[in-house]
């Protein structure tokens, strides 16, 4: 065998080892972002996690120091998915407005599936402490904040979105409104979608979005 195959085989066993693990770590973020949302940080068992997912408790440890590294890591997984997913939706919108039905709209959608609660739940369990799961959660939570402050700055420059309270507190009620909707609404759907869009643009000020 030449030394180029040998190369080209060793290379083939390295990318389906890597594939293999990312397929491991997908499936163990996902299992415990279920047991999160469900059950929270203090009640959720490491093993249970891994035989959800299919694999051994050593398959998680591999992956994960422990219970802070993978909830860290869960926290992080499900804001780059609903980033892409949502935010690239946002991103598309021609104006201010349409942006933050958009998002609204996304947010919903996205909610339908039994991962999507898991800010919500660790949220709620780590208010008043301070805890680095806690801190994560609070951060992604100001980051969507300030990006929908904005949003609103602009929908008042340009007078789509009326003047009113500072924005950052219209902002604040803006995800609060479109959270509670949608936890209310839990497997409603398509009203969950309508109905998130309506609660958004009446803390906006506007009348209800076109389509609702």
């Amino acid at each position: 065998m030449s030394p180029s195959t040998i190369q080209a085989s060793g290379s083939r066993r390295r990318s389906t080892q890597a594939e293999r693990s990312a397929r491991t770590r997908t499936a163990l973020l996902q299992s415990a972002a279920r047991g999160l949302s469900r059950y929270g940080y203090g009640n959720l068992v490491l093993e249970q996690v891994a035989r959800d997912a299919g694999y051994t408790r050593g398959a998680l440890y591999h992956q994960f120091t422990g219970k802070k590294d993978l909830a860290l890591a869960v926290v992080e997984w499900v804001d780059e998915t609903w980033w892409r997913e949502v935010g690239g939706l946002v991103d598309q919108q021609p104006g201010p407005v349409a942006a933050l039905i958009a998002l609204a709209r996304g947010h919903a959608i996205y909610c339908r599936r039994d991962v999507a609660s898991v800010a919500m739940a660790l949220r709620l369990e780590f208010s008043g402490q301070d805890h680095p799961v806690g801190r994560e959660v609070e951060r992604i939570s100001k980051t969507l904040v300030k990006r929908c402050a904005r949003l609103i700055n602009a929908g008042r420059r340009d007078g789509s979105i009326p003047p009113g309270p500072p924005a950052k507190a219209v902002a604040l009620a803006f995800v609060g409104a479109l959270e509670g909707a949608v936890i209310a609404l839990a497997g409603q759907a398509p009203h969950d979608e309508l109905l998130a869009a309506r609660a958004a643009a009446g803390v906006l000020g506007l009348d209800s979005p076109a389509g609702t």
